[in-house]
C-alpha cells in the first residue's frame, strides 16, 4: 500500500431512513470521484437501496463494490457492507417501520466497526427519531446514542460551518424541561468540552467562546429572569479566572442579528432552537452536526429525512458533503496532534 492510501481515513456512512433523502445525498456526494483522493468511503446498508435510487435518478456514474468486512476495503472504490436483509419495500416519502429497522442495523454495524478501529469516523445520514425506536435504540437522536455507545460522560451537540459554530447546553428535550435541566455545573461541563474540541478538532489554540443568556434580553438585569445572574454568569466567571476566553451572557436575538457572532470561534446556546434556528438560517446548506466530546468522530448533515422531497432528485447534498469532509479534517487534525505529542 502506498503512503497516500495509507494516510487516507476510512469513513463509515450510515444509510439513515431509506425513504428519506439520505441515500440521495450519499449518492450525490460520492458520485464525484475526486472524493476518493481524500478518504475511503464505506457505506453500511442494503445494496438494493442504492441500486434503486441510482436507477430512479439516472446517476449511472455512481458505482460501488460490496465487501464483507471493513478490513477488506478497496481504497480506490466506494465500498458497501450489506447489513440487515432485503425484505422491505422502498417507498420514498413514506414513514415505515422497516426503514427505521434498517437504519438501526446500519448504525449498529458501523458503530461496531468504529469501536474496533476498522473505520476512522462515521457520517450519519438522517434518521426518523420515531421509527428507529426499539429495545436497542431508546434515544432522542444520534448524539445521545453515540454518547452512551462510546462511554462518554458528557457530549455536546455542535453545529459547525465556515462562518458560524453553535453548541447547545440542552439538546433534544421538551422546552418545559430546559430551565430545570440547566445548572452552573452543566454549563461548565459543556464549555469544557467545547473549548477542548475547538483546540483538538479545529486547531484553534486560544478559542473565543460566547455564551448566550436564557431569558429575553439576557434577563434585563433580573427584570425578565435571574438565571443569567444565578446560573450562567458563575459558569463564565469560572473560566475567566483560568484565563479562558469565555464571554457573556449575551442576549440571543441581538447577538445574531447584529453579526456579533463573527467575533467568536463558537457560541454556546442554552437550548436547541435558540442555537439551531439562527444557525440554520445563516448556514443551512453547508452546516454540519458534530458530536463533540467523544473519543471517536461522528458528523452528520444538519437536516432531517425531508420526506416531502424524497425520491424527487431535488435534495441538496452540500451539507452531507461538508459533513464528510469535516470528518476527514477532524481525523487529520487529531492525528497531527497525536504525532506532535508523541514526538
Amino acid at each position: 500500500m502506498d503512503k497516500a492510501i495509507a494516510e487516507k481515513p476510512v469513513i463509515g456512512i450510515t444509510v439513515g431512513d431509506f425513504n428519506g433523502v439520505g441515500p440521495e445525498v450519499i449518492i450525490k456526494t460520492l458520485v464525484d470521484s475526486r472524493i476518493l483522493r481524500f478518504a475511503t468511503p464505506v457505506i453500511y446498508g442494503s445494496p438494493k437501496i442504492f441500486i434503486k435510487y441510482k436507477k430512479l435518478f439516472e446517476i449511472e456514474e455512481f458505482n460501488f463494490v460490496q465487501i464483507k468486512s471493513a478490513d477488506q476495503v478497496n481504497h480506490r472504490k466506494i465500498n458497501l457492507i450489506p447489513c440487515g436483509n432485503d425484505s422491505f419495500e422502498i417507498q420514498p416519502g413514506k414513514v415505515a417501520k422497516e426503514a427505521g429497522k434498517h437504519a438501526l442495523e446500519s448504525l449498529i454495524a458501523a458503530s461496531e466497526d468504529l469501536k474496533k478501529g476498522l473505520i476512522h469516523a462515521i457520517v450519519t445520514a438522517p434518521i426518523n427519531k420515531n421509527n428507529i425506536q426499539s429495545d436497542e435504540f431508546k434515544f432522542p437522536g444520534h448524539t445521545e446514542f453515540f454518547t452512551e455507545k462510546f462511554g462518554a460522560e458528557d457530549s455536546v451537540m455542535f453545529l459547525t460551518s465556515e462562518f458560524l459554530r453553535v453548541a447547545v447546553v440542552t439538546g433534544h428535550i421538551p422546552l418545559e424541561k430546559v430551565k430545570p435541566t440547566i445548572t452552573t455545573e452543566k454549563i461548565i461541563s459543556k464549555l469544557k468540552i467545547l473549548e477542548a474540541s475547538l483546540k483538538r478538532d479545529f486547531g484553534i489554540i486560544k478559542p473565543r467562546i460566547a455564551v448566550l443568556g436564557l431569558n429575553p434580553h439576557a434577563g434585563e438585569d433580573g427584570l425578565l429572569g435571574d438565571e443569567e445572574k444565578t446560573l450562567i454568569k458563575p459558569a463564565i466567571d469560572n473560566f475567566k479566572h483560568k484565563g479562558t476566553l469565555v464571554f457573556g451572557p449575551y442576549p440571543a436575538d441581538g447577538f445574531f442579528g447584529t453579526g456579533q457572532y463573527k467575533k467568536f470561534d463558537a457560541v454556546l446556546a442554552m437550548y436547541h432552537d435558540q442555537g439551531l434556528i439562527p444557525f440554520k438560517t445563516i448556514a443551512f446548506e453547508t452546516g454540519v452536526n458534530f458530536t463533540a466530546g467523544l473519543s471517536v468522530i461522528r458528523t452528520s448533515p444538519d437536516h432531517g429525512t425531508a420526506y416531502n422531497i424524497a425520491g424527487k432528485n431535488t435534495a441538496d447534498e452540500s451539507s452531507f458533503r461538508e459533513a464528510f469532509f469535516l470528518a476527514c479534517n477532524i481525523y487529520k487534525e487529531r492525528k497531527e496532534t497525536e504525532q506532535a505529542v508523541n514526538h
